[in-house]
C-alpha cells in the first residue's frame, strides 16, 4: 500500500510541483487548501502534469487557525511543510509577519507530531543561513544561521529565520518518534503548473513582457522548482537526513545574465527584454521615494554572498540543473500560458 504525504498549501508554486513529484513517484497524496472552492484548481493544475487517477485528496486547514490540522495529518506517514502563511507582508508590521509564520509552522508541528507522522519536511530559505549583509564576502553553509535580531534585516528575512529556529527549537523538546528535516531554497524559477500563483516566477514574465526596463545589479541563486520538489522528496525518504538543514540554491546569475539569456533563446519572443542595467543610486532612490517593494531587494544589490549545496549533494545525491535550461523553461511555460 503506498504511503501518503501531506503537503501544505497545494495551491501554492512549489506545493504544486511537491504534489506532481509525489504522484510521479508512486505516493498518494493530500493537500491542505484555505476552502474547497480551491480543490478543482489544484486538481487542473497538477493534471497538466500528471494524472492523479484517484490518489490525491484535500483537507481544509488554513495556517492562521487551529482547526483542521488534526484531521489533515491523520493517517499521514510524512508531512512537506511547503506553505506559508497567506499575505504574509501584507500587513506591513514586522512583529505580526514573524509570528505568522512562527505561528504557522508550529501548528503543523505539534499536529504532525501527536499523530506520529514519521518525519516533516519544512521549507525555510538560503537567506536564513546567510550573513545579515549579502556584501560579505565569502561561501557559507548550513551551519550559519541569520541572526534574526540584526535590526538591517528585511521583515521577511526575519519571519522565516524565526519560523525555522521556532520549528527545531519545537522538536528539541519533542520525545516522540517525529523527525524533522529542514529545506533551504534560493531564487525559485521554472515551468508553471498553472498562472494562478506564480510568485517569484513573475520577475521573468515582467522581463519578457518589457515591464522591467532595466536590471539591477542583483544575483541570484536559480534553483529549479522540478529540483527543489526532488531535494524535499529526497529529504523526507533518507536515513541519513533526518535532524538536518539543506541548503537547496542553485547557479549564480546576475539579472543581467537573466536578461541575456531570455533575449537570445527566445528569438523574437525575447525582443522586449530589456538588458540595460540600472545603477545602485537609482534602485534606492525609487525604493524609498516611489516603489516601497523594492526595499526588500536593495540589500542583495551588489551580493558577494554565496551558499554551498555540498551537503545536499554528499547526503542526497542532489543538484539543481544549470539556470539557463531553468530560466527558458520558466519563459516558455509562461508563453504558454499566455501569461503574458
Amino acid at each position: 500500500m503506498p504511503e501518503t504525504v501531506l503537503v501544505t498549501g497545494g495551491s501554492g508554486y512549489i506545493a504544486g510541483w511537491c504534489i506532481v513529484e509525489l504522484l510521479r513517484s508512486g505516493y498518494d497524496v493530500r493537500t491542505t487548501v484555505r476552502g474547497r472552492d480551491k480543490e478543482q484548481a489544484v486538481t487542473d493544475a497538477v493534471s497538466t502534469a500528471v494524472a492523479p487517477a484517484g490518489r490525491l485528496s484535500f483537507a481544509v486547514a488554513d495556517l492562521t487557525a487551529d482547526e483542521g490540522w488534526d484531521a489533515a495529518v491523520k493517517g499521514v506517514d510524512h508531512v512537506l511543510h511547503v506553505a506559508s502563511p497567506l499575505g504574509l507582508s501584507a500587513s506591513g508590521d514586522p512583529e505580526a509577519m514573524a509570528a505568522a509564520a512562527r505561528d504557522g509552522s508550529l501548528r503543523v508541528l505539534r499536529a504532525a507530531t501527536t499523530a506520529g507522522v514519521k518525519r516533516v519536511v519544512m521549507t525555510s530559505a538560503a537567506n536564513t543561513a546567510s550573513p545579515s549583509s549579502y556584501a560579505t564576502e565569502g561561501v557559507t553553509d548550513e551551519t550559519l544561521w541569520t541572526d534574526p535580531q540584526d535590526p538591517t534585516l528585511s521583515p521577511y528575512r526575519r519571519s522565516k529565520t524565526l519560523a525555522e529556529r521556532a520549528a527545531w527549537d519545537f522538536m528539541a523538546g519533542h520525545r516522540g518518534t517525529t523527525e524533522l528535516t529542514t529545506v533551504l531554497p534560493g531564487a525559485v524559477f521554472g515551468p508553471v503548473l498553472t498562472t494562478g500563483n506564480i510568485g517569484s516566477v513573475g520577475i521573468v514574465g515582467r522581463m519578457i513582457s518589457g515591464e522591467m526596463r532595466g536590471v539591477p545589479r542583483i544575483g541570484l541563486e536559480i534553483v529549479d522548482v522540478r529540483d527543489l520538489a526532488d531535494v524535499h522528496i529526497r529529504a523526507m525518504t533518507s536515513p541519513d537526513a533526518a535532524g538536518q538543514r539543506f541548503l537547496a540554491t542553485g547557479e549564480f546569475t546576475w539579472m543581467s545574465q537573466m536578461a541575456q539569456i531570455l533575449r537570445e533563446g527566445l528569438g523574437d519572443e525575447g525582443r522586449r527584454v530589456s538588458t540595460r542595467r540600472v545603477p545602485d543610486l537609482v534602485v534606492k532612490l525609487l525604493a524609498r521615494f516611489r516603489d516601497p517593494s523594492l526595499r526588500e531587494i536593495t540589500p542583495a544589490l551588489g551580493r558577494r554572498n554565496r551558499h554551498s549545496t555540498d551537503k545536499a549533494r554528499r547526503v542526497l545525491g542532489w543538484q539543481s540543473r544549470p539556470a539557463r535550461e531553468t530560466v527558458l523553461d520558466c519563459a516558455r511555460s509562461l508563453l504558454a500560458h499566455g501569461a503574458l
